[in-house]
């Protein structure tokens, strides 16, 4: 048991540090480190993602709390914007969570496997949408809301890689979107945590102490590093080519991504 904390432990530490290095969501890098280590651990071959993806959104929790005082201490979070995306976010998340229990490890690992390559293919080309709308109305936001939910729980990720692009397209600065989306995160990880500790309620099979589909160990490891790893890698990233690290990055996401596709239909 010892040796499986510090391997956690290990994994957090350099979750957080490419997080606040590259400014990318946890749940990117967290998801598929959990996913080999899983397999190292050999767990059950049908419950390997589900708790990866339960696990990260755990983590998130934590981080994205952090995330979202520092934002908010600098006055950058649209809290219009944040309040009426919530109720979608929330509903979308959970009911996320109830479509990936009902899903095989093999069409969870197909999905992460092309969301890698599709945040790849965005860091490499730098995608930006264009400012070119307002923010919807009730509805519209609601349904952004489910989308950027259910999508989140599905890929184990707290959002940003989807509510950044669309606050962008709504008119947000690109400081005003990342702060807004980072406060999103949190009751994403909370709805997504709560759905997959429910979801995973009385599944026969998940190794080690867990809650549902939350595996303890990581979920401990993980965060009691990567909160204290990530402000360290936003220091390293005012010294170092960040630029040309993202570029370095994505190319590793593609492999990943291939990895994690080769595995899902092995």
């Amino acid at each position: 048991m010892l040796t499986t904390y510090l391997l956690y432990i290990c994994l957090g530490a350099f979750a957080g540090v490419l997080a606040g290095l590259l400014g990318i969501g946890g749940g990117l890098v967290i998801v598929p480190m959990l996913n080999f280590a899983f397999e190292a651990q050999q767990f059950p071959v049908e419950h390997i993602q589900h708790v990866a993806l339960g696990t990260s959104l755990a983590t998130i929790i934590f981080t994205s709390m952090s995330s979202m005082r520092a934002h908010h201490k600098r006055g950058a979070i649209n809290y219009s914007a944040f309040w009426r995306l919530v109720p979608g976010i929330l509903i979308g998340t959970y009911l996320g969570t109830w479509v990936a229990s009902l899903m095989s490890t093999m069409w969870l690992k197909s999905l992460f496997g092309v969301f890698l390559y599709y945040v790849a293919t965005q860091m490499l080309m730098g995608i930006k949408p264009k400012a070119s709308r307002s923010l919807p109305g009730m509805a519209g936001i609601f349904g952004a809301g489910n989308v950027i939910g259910i999508f989140s729980a599905l890929v184990g990720i707290g959002g940003g890689t989807l509510t950044v692009p669309f606050l962008s397209w709504c008119n947000q600065t690109m400081h005003t979107a990342i702060a807004t989306a980072a406060a999103v995160g949190l009751p994403i990880a909370l709805a997504g945590s709560a759905g997959f500790m429910v979801h995973g309620l009385g599944v026969e099979g998940i190794p080690g102490p867990h809650i549902g589909y939350i595996y303890i160990p990581a979920f401990l490891g993980i965060i009691c590093m990567s909160v204290l790893t990530a402000p360290l890698g936003a220091k390293l990233a005012h010294s170092l080519p960040v630029d040309k690290l993202k570029r370095i990055f994505a190319i590793l996401l593609y492999v990943v991504g291939t990895r994690m596709l080769w595995s899902a239909f092995a």
